[in-house]
């Protein structure tokens, strides 16, 4: 595992890095248990745009990921180690003893050959799955369910991981990379370990092509464009843009809050997450 650097034969090669994807196994997917996926450039099903500055890209392949983990008592083998276009963690290739195939998000430090388990009565090691009342205080998890039987929500991007502080009556207490420390039902599952490919965060873009072979277009600031396409365009000269910062729609940007208020998991939330000022400050 590993960050390669290139020679700086150009601007963009000087500029950025690559992952070298030491930890993989193979770069053929298993057919079965893939599935084209159809791309929307950022528009609904009226054909208007909702997300911009989306377009184009590298075409994607989708797998199949078990998110739930339910063969309770089932050994399961690991097969390979495999990259997925369609996130930046690692997936893995479980053979089960009946037969079966499954994909699972690969826990950072799992090798081929390893034998992983769900289920009560399982031992708490790397890649196995439990319900939260069974994992040790203070392990790292991840993949963790909101809802019992829902599938894996939470923590689940490259290099996360959760941990569990706390249990009390029926509640399990655990702290996000977020910060965010919230409870959890204990008969939620989790995965066991840290998610794979932890030097995710390292690589530098580097150039603007990597973006767009990735389905993101250029993004324009509001306040370059023309006043017929923004609120904030148009002036003479340079203009700082004379108002509020709003989208196209004329929505402010700053100072309100985007989350539902009604959402019903707000009341367990015991600490929110902190800002990217409180990581600097280490607050």
């Amino acid at each position: 595992m590993g960050i390669r650097v290139y020679k700086p034969t150009s601007a963009g090669r000087r500029n950025s890095s690559v992952n070298d994807y030491a930890e993989l196994t193979t770069d053929k997917p298993e057919k079965s248990l893939c599935k084209r996926i159809k791309k929307s450039g950022g528009r609904n099903h009226h054909g208007v745009t909702t997300s911009r500055f989306r377009g184009g890209g590298a075409r994607r392949i989708y797998r199949i990921i078990d998110f739930k983990r339910k063969k309770d008592g089932v050994p399961a083998k690991v097969a390979t180690i495999e990259y997925d276009p369609n996130r930046n963690c690692f997936i893995s290739l479980l053979h089960y003893a009946d037969g079966e195939k499954r994909y699972i998000l690969a826990p950072f430090g799992i090798k081929t050959g390893d034998w992983v388990e769900s289920g009560l009565s399982c031992e708490p090691k790397i890649g196995n799955v439990m319900p939260m009342s069974a994992i040790p205080a203070g392990m790292e998890i991840h993949n963790i369910e909101m809802r019992a039987g829902q599938g894996g929500k939470l923590v689940r991007g490259a290099g996360n991981a959760a941990k569990i502080v706390a249990k009390e009556g029926n509640w399990v207490t655990i702290i996000l990379p977020s910060g965010e420390m919230r409870m959890i039902r204990k008969e939620c599952r989790a995965t066991i370990g840290r998610v794979s490919n932890p030097d995710h965060q390292n690589v530098r873009i580097g150039k603007a092509g990597r973006k767009r072979h990735m389905g993101r277009r250029p993004h324009v600031r509001g306040c370059a464009m023309n006043p017929v396409a923004h609120p904030m365009g148009g002036g003479e000269g340079h203009r700082s843009g004379g108002r509020h910062p709003c989208s196209p729609t004329g929505v402010l940007a700053k100072g309100g809050k985007t989350r539902n208020p009604r959402n019903p998991s707000n009341k367990r939330i015991i600490r929110r997450r902190k800002s990217k000022r409180q990581k600097q400050l280490n607050i």
